[in-house]
C-alpha cells in the first residue's frame, strides 16, 4: 500500500525559519540599544494610538454591558460557550420570573379569595410580566448594541491588528537589511545587501500603506457606533417604560382590592428639583373636608404628584391648600395626590 507524504518545501521552510532568526537578531538588537530602529511618522503613530484606544475601550464598554444586562457571570459563560459551538442558548427564567412564580403559587395557598393571596397573585402576575419585559429588552441590547460592538472587534480590529503584526515583521526585515549593508566588507557582498535593502524597503512602504488605509478607517466607525449606542437608548426607553406601565397598573389593581396599601411617592420623568418645587408650591390640604367625585375620563398621572384616573372611577376629592386653579387634593384608598379639576364631576354639595 502506498502512503503519499504531504508536500513539505524544504526550501520554504528553511528561508522563513532564517527570516525569524533574523527577525529575533533584529528585536534583540534593539532592545540592547545596539542597533537602529526605522520609526513610523506622527500621523502613523497617532493613528495607532487611536485605533488600540479604540479596541480599548470597546472591549471594556461591551463586557460592561453584558455585565449589566446578564450579572450573572455564570450564565454569561454558558452563553459564551454556546455562541462558540454555534448551538442555541438556554432558556432560563430570571428572577423576577421566579419571585412572581412563588408569588402566584404561595397566593394560592395562602387563599386567592381572601385580600392577601389575591395581592400575591396580582403582584406575582406582575413581576412575571417584568420578567418577559426583561428578557425582550436584553435580547434587544444585545442585537442593536453588543452584537455590533464585538463585530467590529472581531472583524475590523482583528484586521488591523494582523496587519500591524505583518508591518512590524517587514519594519525588522527592512532594518535587518540596513545592518547587513553597513556591516558587508566585499564588493558582492555589498551589491546583494543593497538589492535585499530595496526589496525589504519596497514591501515595508507598501504593508506601511496598507496599514494607514485600515487605521484612518477606524475614526468612520465611531459614527456607526453612535447610531448603535441611539438604539440602545431607544431599548432603554421602551424597557422602562413598559416597566412603569405594568407597576402602575398594579397599584391600581392593588387599590381596588382594598386593606392597607402605603402610598410609595415615585416621582417620574420630570427633574427631580422641578417636582420638590411644585410639592412644596402645592400643599395638600389635610385639614379640608372630602368630597365625593366621578372621573370622566382617564387620567396618567405626569408624575408622583398625581394619582392615575380611570374613567367612571369615584375618588374623594378636596381643595388644595393654598387653592389651585387647576387641580384639587385626591384620595384613592390610602392613596394621595393631585388630581386636574377638569377630568372630574363633584357629586356631593358643598
Amino acid at each position: 500500500m502506498n502512503i503519499k507524504m504531504p508536500d513539505f518545501d524544504v526550501k520554504k521552510f528553511v528561508k522563513g525559519a532564517g527570516s525569524t532568526l533574523s527577525r529575533v537578531v533584529q528585536l534583540t538588537e534593539e532592545k540592547l540599544g545596539t542597533s537602529e530602529k526605522t520609526e513610523m511618522d506622527a500621523r502613523f503613530e497617532h493613528l495607532s494610538e487611536r485605533s488600540d484606544s479604540a479596541k480599548l475601550w470597546t472591549e471594556k464598554i461591551m463586557r460592561d454591558t453584558e455585565a449589566a444586562l446578564i450579572p450573572n457571570p455564570a450564565n454569561r459563560v454558558e452563553d459564551f460557550i454556546f455562541e462558540k459551538i454555534e448551538k442555541q442558548k438556554p432558556k432560563r427564567l430570571s428572577n423576577l420570573e421566579y419571585l412572581g412564580l412563588d408569588m402566584i403559587e404561595g397566593g394560592g395557598e395562602f387563599g386567592q379569595d381572601g385580600p392577601y393571596g389575591s395581592a400575591l397573585i396580582k403582584v406575582g402576575q406582575a413581576e412575571q410580566k417584568l420578567g418577559s419585559c426583561e428578557r425582550d429588552f436584553i435580547g434587544s441590547a444585545g442585537m442593536c448594541f453588543i452584537q455590533p460592538l464585538k463585530k467590529f472587534l472581531e472583524g475590523e480590529m482583528k484586521t488591523i491588528t494582523k496587519e500591524k503584526g505583518v508591518l512590524e515583521s517587514k519594519r525588522l526585515d527592512l532594518d535587518a537589511c540596513k545592518n547587513r549593508v553597513r556591516k558587508a566588507r566585499s564588493m558582492i557582498g555589498q551589491q546583494a545587501a543593497e538589492r535585499d535593502l530595496r526589496v525589504a524597503q519596497s514591501e515595508f512602504d507598501r504593508q506601511a500603506e496598507i496599514t494607514k488605509l485600515l487605521l484612518e478607517g477606524i475614526s468612520t466607525t465611531q459614527a456607526t457606533h453612535l447610531r448603535y449606542l441611539h438604539s440602545l437608548v431607544e431599548a432603554q426607553v421602551r424597557y422602562y417604560g413598559q416597566c412603569n406601565k405594568i407597576m402602575s397598573d398594579l397599584q391600581r389593581e392593588l387599590v381596588s382590592l382594598g386593606g392597607p396599601q402605603p402610598y410609595v411617592p415615585v416621582s417620574g420623568y420630570e427633574d427631580e428639583d422641578a417636582l420638590s418645587e411644585r410639592v412644596n408650591n402645592i400643599e395638600l390640604g389635610a385639614n379640608s373636608g372630602y368630597r365625593r367625585a366621578r372621573v370622566l375620563c382617564s387620567y396618567d398621572a405626569k408624575d408622583g404628584t398625581e394619582l392615575n384616573l380611570s374613567s367612571n372611577e369615584v375618588i374623594f376629592v378636596c381643595e388644595c391648600n393654598p387653592p389651585h386653579s387647576d387641580y384639587m387634593n385626591g384620595k384613592q384608598g390610602l392613596l394621595k395626590g393631585l388630581v386636574p379639576k377638569a377630568f372630574l364631576e363633584m357629586l356631593d354639595d358643598d
